[in-house]
């Protein structure tokens, strides 16, 4: 449509209500806008309608739409398929197919796209987008299911990871699933570390990217950089001690009901330890020191 290129046909056929056979169909040819296609069959259909009732017959036929004075007009007629200049093909024998060979195709075929998906839903507990999403190619939903099993994590979140953030670096470099330079037993490694709170979700960002940009090891990365998550009480409580004393008019207005300042101390000591300290703990021994 952007190329002002835009073509369509609508065929169209009406059938009286409980009538098994289907009516005789017209093809409308060359209609170029979304518009026209749906005002080209609105009148075809009420032509065919009026014609039938009034005793008519519909002949199968190629028709135009004209905007100008909103109707159909007939162009050609097609009654039979040889003026389709159908014929047979006198170098190809018959091809006979019975149902034992169906059959036997059927239980070799692979899962398929739709059947994939339907499993992702009832097996993963997926919303069928997200199901959608995972199974847009073999390969991907491959890799899916190879990090669910690598990584022993919630499918749910693995299923996060692949869909907002290896897709997203893969669209934004436009690189291809089999491309791409995190596997799936990488990107298990590293949600495992998430799971197993060695780092927090958004330690494990960074990490992620280390990973795409190096090919590195999500351990090691870990280990090189020093991203470990603090989650020792003692050290945690003794920033956040500080970041008290540090903050003492916010401290006062908390104590004077202003709770959504619990989120500037949350903050607070996040920043201090660069991220590092685990969320869970800091909430744990902050709220009890703020409230006194």
């Amino acid at each position: 449509m952007q190329e002002g290129s835009f073509r369509c046909d609508a065929n169209v056929s009406v059938r009286r209500r409980g009538q098994v056979e289907f009516g005789t169909r017209t093809e409308t040819k060359n209609l170029n806008s979304f518009r026209f296609v749906e005002k080209a069959i609105n009148h075809e259909v009420e032509r065919q309608i009026d014609l039938i009732d009034g005793g008519g017959r519909v002949v199968q036929e190629t028709r135009l739409y004209d905007a100008k004075r909103d109707e159909t007009r007939p162009m050609r007629s097609k009654e039979e398929s040889n003026d389709y200049r159908y014929f047979p093909d006198p170098d190809l024998l018959p091809l006979e197919i019975d149902s034992g060979y169906l059959d036997e195709v059927r239980q070799e075929l692979p899962e398929l796209p739709d059947q994939k998906q339907a499993r992702f839903q009832e097996q993963y507990g997926f919303s069928r987008d997200d199901a959608s999403l995972l199974t847009i190619s073999k390969e991907l939903a491959g890799f899916f299911e190879e990090t669910v099993k690598g990584s022993g994590c919630d499918p749910k979140m693995c299923a996060n990871w692949v869909i907002v953030d290896l897709t997203g670096a893969m669209n934004r470099d436009r690189l291809e699933i089999a491309e791409c330079p995190i596997g799936a037993d990488s990107l298990a490694g590293l949600l495992r570390r998430i799971d197993d709170n060695t780092i927090s979700g958004k330690i494990a960002k960074q990490v992620f990217e280390i990973m795409w940009e190096s090919g590195g090891d999500a351990d090691a990365i870990i280990e090189e950089k020093g991203l470990k998550q603090i989650t020792d009480s003692g050290a945690i409580e003794k920033i956040i001690d500080r970041i008290i004393a540090d903050h003492p008019a916010q401290l006062e207005q908390y104590r004077s009901g202003k709770d959504k300042l619990l989120g500037f101390f949350v903050g607070q000591v996040m920043k201090a330890t660069q991220g590092k300290a685990n969320p869970a703990e800091v909430n744990k021994l902050l709220k009890p020191k703020l409230d006194g």
